[in-house]
């Protein structure tokens, strides 16, 4: 029977086929190690087997948005407090080695020692299916883009006499002529060459029917779960599908802008040393996210008169392009956290902190 005066942290370690869980007491004592299928089955005998033990406070789940995404979504959906574990710290696994009992400890002490307090993405809702069509789409882009080069390449090779009526054509006009192309005689470096062209062409063709249709689609997403981000200039439909996959459907896991910044990599970083007082660049954090604040900061780099007096009056302090535009990133940074806020804070309800639950016991 359990013990429930005594209060239970568990850590798992995650794999495709099977997680390793260790439980841990308020005093950091190790109670129990146990593998676990990837199951929904075993999802319940995890549970069950951590509640054994006592009263269970909070599990950290190493990989939540990959092997562990499906473990969190049921504790989550079962009450849990669940905590987002980054993977254990290389200089201590050296000392130790490597173990899948010994990384699921790693993550349940780091829970409870408050190092770890991040809140999982919830992966339940718009924003979710935005991120699965986002990974269809980033894939057919890249697929296209080797078709297009390796339909410049055939024709840099071919023959003079079909090089010569594809040479100097636009993309798409070169792309439409090679996929009319036919040839039945693939024994001479012509045929093949035609056919070739068709192949590339035709595929080249069909991606972009279906980058178009995976554009609207997420146009709708988009404009359904955050139309305020949409108001903001400089953002685009693509530029606030990353930002809002960045996010996930909980953006209250984000306590503040501050937050938003740093997962987005846009935060300053202290770099001062001796009498040199200043910040560089932060080269962590989402770096699609970063990208994409990146692409909002150009855009109103070209027209934005606010945007330009304030580089020229940055210029005139000192500053570098470079951490002139990093302050603009994080400038962005705000204005897009609010947005989303204002659209998606009423969509999922408050979170509990880590704090208030070592509080509360």
């Amino acid at each position: 029977m359990a013990d429930t005066t005594l209060l239970v942290t568990g850590g798992v370690d995650t794999h495709k086929d099977f997680h390793v869980c260790v439980a841990l007491d308020e005093l950091g004592r190790v109670l129990g190690t146990e593998q676990f299928p990837t199951t929904l089955r075993g999802y319940r005998s995890l549970l069950r087997w951590l509640g054994g033990f006592g009263q269970l406070g909070a599990v950290g789940v190493e990989g939540t948005g990959s092997w562990g995404a499906g473990l969190a979504r049921f504790l989550t959906d079962a009450g849990v407090e669940v905590i987002e574990v980054n993977r254990p710290n290389r200089q201590a696994r050296r000392k130790r080695g490597k173990s899948d009992p010994a990384d699921a400890e790693a993550a349940a002490r780091a829970v409870l020692a408050g190092e770890a307090v991040g809140t999982p993405k919830a992966a339940t809702g718009t924003v979710e299916s935005i991120r699965l069509l986002r990974v269809a789409r980033r894939s057919a882009m890249k697929a296209r883009t080797q078709a297009a080069n390796q339909v410049h390449s055939v024709i840099d090779t071919a023959p003079e006499e079909l090089r010569a009526k594809l040479i100097g054509l636009k993309e798409r006009e070169r792309i439409t002529k090679a996929a009319r192309m036919r040839s039945n005689d693939t024994s001479t470096p012509l045929g093949a060459a035609k056919l070739a062209l068709a192949s590339l062409a035709r595929r080249w063709l069909s991606l972009t029917e279906e980058i178009t249709q995976l554009d609207t689609h997420l146009a709708v997403l988009v404009e359904s779960a955050a139309p305020s981000l949409l108001d903001i200039k400089g953002v685009g439909v693509a530029t606030a599908a990353t930002l809002l996959a960045a996010t996930g459907d909980n953006p209250t896991r984000l306590r503040s802008d501050r937050s938003f910044a740093a997962l987005c990599g846009s935060s300053p970083v202290d770099a001062s040393s001796g009498r040199q007082l200043r910040h560089r660049l932060n080269r962590g954090g989402d770096r699609q996210a970063n990208c994409a604040l990146y692409l909002i900061v150009l855009n109103r780099l070209s027209w934005d008169q606010r945007s330009k007096d304030y580089v020229a009056r940055r210029t005139a302090e000192g500053k570098t392009k470079k951490e002139i535009i990093r302050c603009l990133k994080r400038y962005v940074a705000r204005e897009v956290y609010q947005a989303i806020m204002r659209d998606m804070a009423d969509q999922v309800a408050p979170i509990t902190t880590l704090k208030a639950f070592q509080r509360a016991a």
